[in-house]
């Protein structure tokens, strides 16, 4: 997170306000616009802009009018104008530059019916609010069961309170249209609340929701991402990604907002690059393309009849050969071409000292057949030891003669 209020306690909930977004810095939220101009006074005669810019919960924000001239500065929590009752939200943004953002989201500024800040939230105010927004889990949760019963093809996904709570807003997502008359009877008898239904699309959804994506990082439609551009599959193809439903779609089920990142460059690439489609005029035969690299600028070309066998040629040679083909003129073999462009592989480390093996601190391994054969011998002299022994231990007898007839023995000297 952004600030430490916000930072993640012991059991694994947010500290500080209890929600993930909502800190009193407003440091961590969505889009929050740094404001520059907060350390510069306005110029003397000059009055402040009278618009703000509130939040509300999962990054909703809106513009209101300050008719009461309220003293308000980033992070004060104000009652502001709803169609029925009022609502509680943060301020964001206040001074010139709410004036440049309600010119990029195209609101009118001058317009009178803007709605309007009431006051400065109180105790009581905030208490309500907090009290509200912890029964939304529950709330959902049910909701999600009176909708199992009724076999709604709908999922509920988010709920948001008013801030005097009276009146709370289901977000859903569904395919087809829903008739939904009988749930709003029924969550209005189970709640004591006004109920409304808005239904949102499928990215609206990982939007308002979060989560991790397959990079590593938080979804960008969570964090920075404001428009939802389409995607198509051509975006895969012009980057020569794999058309892999599985890999492609992010956590809404759809193509991924990232292929549109980098596809202006690609195209823009591919302006002076030959098409996957082309064809190689030569004495061998057609040649077909199979592969392309646009960052080295190289293309891949196999014989219709040697499929297997690749040849790797360079963008300029390709065009030449095609300016050829264009006259009529065949090329006699791609192998020409291809001597070429056979880069040698050069040594990219070498050590002045001379130690450039890894190994060569490790142990010589010796050879088995040396082990085997000492531990054969080893045996065979220890059996053969083992039988002398034997034949010595069964005939006492022998051997004190024989020590006796060593001892009558007389030296040959002598």
């Amino acid at each position: 997170m952004g600030c430490s209020s916000c930072a993640t306690a012991k059991d694994g909930q947010p500290r500080g306000c209890k929600n993930n977004g909502t800190c009193g810095t407003d440091g961590c939220n969505k889009l929050t616009v740094f404001d520059w101009l907060s350390n510069m006074a306005p110029p003397n005669g000059t009055r402040l802009f009278d618009c703000i810019e509130v939040r509300f919960k999962n990054s909703r924000k809106e513009f209101f009018r300050n008719t009461e001239n309220l003293s308000l500065s980033i992070g004060d929590i104000v009652a502001t104008q709803a169609r029925s009752g009022h609502d509680i939200g943060m301020v964001t943004l206040v001074g010139e530059l709410v004036k440049v953002q309600m010119k990029r989201k195209k609101v009118d500024f001058k317009d009178e019916e803007l709605p309007k800040v009431y006051r400065k939230a109180t105790q009581s105010d905030i208490d309500k609010w907090q009290k509200c927004r912890n029964r939304e889990e529950e709330i959902k949760k049910r909701a999600r069961e009176m909708a199992i019963i009724l076999q709604l093809q709908m999922k509920i996904s988010d709920v948001e309170f008013q801030g005097d709570g009276s009146k709370a807003t289901f977000y859903y997502t569904a395919e087809e249209r829903v008739d939904f008359r009988q749930l709003i009877k029924d969550m209005a008898k189970a709640f004591g609340i006004r109920i409304e239904m808005r239904q949102i699309g499928y990215r609206q959804e990982a939007q308002r929701l979060g989560g991790i994506g397959s990079c590593g990082r938080e979804l960008c439609c969570s964090t920075w991402l404001t428009d939802f551009r389409s995607v198509s599959t051509s975006a895969a193809r012009f980057q020569q990604l794999s058309l892999n439903p599985q890999r492609l779609a992010g956590q809404c089920g759809k193509l991924k907002c990232c292929l549109n990142y980098e596809l202006d460059l690609y195209l823009e690439a591919l302006k002076d690059f030959p098409s996957q489609d082309t064809k190689l005029q030569t004495d061998k035969g057609m040649a077909f393309c199979q592969k392309t690299d646009i960052f080295k600028e190289t293309l891949w070309f196999s014989y219709k009849d040697e499929p297997a066998n690749w040849h790797t040629l360079s963008k300029e040679q390709v065009i030449e050969i095609l300016e050829k083909n264009k006259k009529k003129e065949k090329v006699a073999s791609l192998e020409e071409y291809a001597v070429e462009n056979i880069v040698e592989d050069k040594v990219v480390f070498e050590n002045v000292v001379g130690q450039d093996s890894l190994t060569r601190f490790d142990r010589p391994k010796r050879s088995r057949n040396r082990n085997k054969n000492r531990n054969r011998n080893r045996k065979q002299g220890n059996k053969k030891q083992q039988g002398n022994n034997n034949k010595n231990n069964s005939n006492p007898n022998a051997n004190s003669k024989k020590r006796r007839n060593n001892k009558k023995r007389k030296p040959r000297n002598a």
